[in-house]
């Protein structure tokens, strides 16, 4: 963990903020992953519920960014491990995966999507915007609900990369996207990219980044998300360093305008 009271400000730098939303912006915990959770103990017949840990494992592979891709594989590899092929089409686990975190209501308010804690907050990104940095989201969430949580911090007109609009995580196509549409509404072009997930495929994202556009600098910033048990905490934060992050924080909260990343930077 670095130690934001130790870390000087440093406003020499050009530096754009592209967040990932789930696990970032709010927690997933009790909706996106409960949802993921019940999918596959559906499909599997009640056989197999995977657990937080089980849902981390996968997801440190690197390539289950997409939760009803994450959903189909936990049920494909449960049925491979009975000798068996899972015969269940992808677009019945999407509807009922949605059926269980939008719910049934057409404003979602019976949906999992509607109890999410939020973890930033409308004065942290005022405080960006204030401090001259340019900010906006790239995640792997449909863009109905990636809008959902911006409406509820008041978020009017984000810059905002969804599912539908690029290809999902670790391609970084949709954070050059992002970036360049944040300079579009700025005067000043991004020199520094620094991007905010709680993934091994947001941090992979990043070193992809590196190569298919050197013209800018990175730094990849890797949070803690909510449902990782404080005995585990150390263990993840290993891990996102580990394929990549420069920084790892107990939150997006610790990542204030006065935080120098100057010293993270990758050559």
């Amino acid at each position: 963990m670095i130690e934001t009271s130790k870390v000087a400000s440093d406003e020499t730098t050009s530096k754009t903020f592209v967040f990932d939303i789930d696990g970032v912006i709010r927690d997933v915990s009790g909706s996106y992953r409960r949802a993921l959770a019940d999918t596959v103990e559906y499909f599997t017949n009640s056989a197999y519920r995977p657990s937080p840990e089980e849902i981390d494992e996968l997801k440190a592979e690197g390539i289950w960014n997409n939760d009803w891709e994450a959903s189909q594989e936990l049920i494909k590899r449960y049925f491979l491990g009975l000798g068996k092929v899972a015969k269940i089409y992808y677009d019945d686990i999407v509807a009922f995966f949605q059926s269980r975190y939008r719910g049934s209501n057409p404003d979602w308010s019976n949906g999992y999507i509607a109890t999410e804690p939020l973890i930033a907050t409308t004065e942290y990104f005022q405080s960006l915007t204030a401090s001259g940095i340019g900010w906006g989201f790239f995640s792997g969430a449909t863009r109905a609900s990636a809008s959902y949580v911006l409406n509820r911090l008041e978020i009017i007109d984000p810059v905002l990369v969804a599912m539908e609009d690029a290809a999902g995580k670790p391609d970084p196509t949709g954070l050059l996207l992002a970036v360049k549409q944040i300079d579009s509404k700025t005067e000043n072009p991004t020199e520094l990219i620094v991007y905010v997930g709680d993934t091994v495929a947001d941090m992979i994202t990043v070193i992809k980044a590196r190569d298919y556009n050197p013209n800018y600098q990175y730094v990849g910033v890797g949070v803690i998300p909510p449902h990782v048990t404080e005995n585990l905490r150390d263990r993840y934060a290993a891990l996102l360093k580990e394929n990549g992050a420069d920084i790892v924080l107990n939150s997006v909260l610790e990542l204030t305008p006065q935080l120098n990343l100057s010293q993270s930077l990758s050559c």
